[in-house]
């Protein structure tokens, strides 16, 4: 009823070689720490920023995916591939691969809300000037629990995590890079949001934060139960964060506040849209 999670909060820079050796060590050292599904960073491979994704974006399977399958397979662990610039017939997406035990891939999610924000003064970044979003959510079984994937402003879309529920997810898994400015204002606010919502685990992985990158990551990966309490969190630097997920402990909360059984689906519903 309980399995070891692993964040790999990795501090990327623009030497795609060294961010894909620096990645498989640590996974491998999550591995030997006990972790049985260890994820990365979103843009684990390269800076992160529109003009990277084109010079970075490689094809699935490629190899950077080609790393993440061999230590998965290695290692015996499950490893959730934070995410890449991956392109696929002349476009590009911002894509988390998941390889097994195995080492095969078991699913990759394409990032289905585009970071397009402009908060004046602070920050403007706008994906969509190089990336297509992607239109499937994404859940992939384990022998421990159902997981259910997003990425980064994936998480602020709380009908997202609501079919993940309803699916049968007990975690919920968002790589992603919150900046300076939403970093202190959001990031842990909308995992423990999430958490308590659907009762469920929430982690999320960010990179390590560098100050003389052009976007600076928060940092701070992090763990929340679901009764809302963070229960692992890291600093800014690079760093491996895990926690135990306790689906014994998730059950006794979905026992005592029976929120599912209690919503009121003859008055509001949320569901998915089948894409072909």
């Amino acid at each position: 009823m309980k399995f070891r999670l692993a964040l790999v909060q990795l501090l990327v820079s623009s030497d795609k070689s060294e961010n894909l050796k620096r990645a498989g060590q640590l996974i491998k050292d999550a591995a030997q720490q006990g972790a049985n599904v260890v994820a990365l960073p979103e843009c684990f491979n390269s800076p992160y920023g529109t003009k990277y994704f084109a010079e970075y974006a490689e094809k699935i399977p490629g190899q950077s995916t080609q790393i993440l399958s061999q230590v998965a397979k290695e290692c015996g662990v499950y490893v959730i591939g934070g995410s890449i610039p991956e392109e696929d017939a002349g476009k590009l997406y911002n894509t988390c691969a998941v390889f097994g035990p195995d080492g095969a891939l078991i699913v990759k999610h394409r990032k289905v809300h585009l970071f397009d924000i402009d908060v004046p003064g602070k920050i403007r970044f706008q994906e969509s000037e190089t990336l297509t979003c992607g239109d499937n959510l994404t859940v992939f079984e384990t022998p421990y629990c159902k997981i259910g994937l997003g990425i980064c402003y994936d998480m602020r879309f709380a009908e997202l995590a609501q079919i993940y529920a309803r699916k049968g997810c007990q975690l919920l898994v968002y790589p992603g890079a919150f900046n300076m400015t939403t970093g202190p204002a959001h990031w842990e606010l909308l995992q423990r949001a999430r958490a308590v919502d659907n009762q469920l685990y929430v982690a999320t992985v960010s990179p390590a934060r560098d100050e003389k990158a052009s976007y600076i990551a928060w940092g701070h990966s992090t763990v929340v139960s679901p009764w809302g309490e963070v229960i692992a969190k890291a600093g800014t630097d690079e760093s491996i964060t895990s926690a135990d997920v306790d689906l014994q402990y998730l059950a006794e909360i979905r026992q005592q506040i029976p929120i599912s059984v209690q919503r009121r689906s003859d008055l509001y519903d949320v569901e998915e849209k089948k894409t072909s």
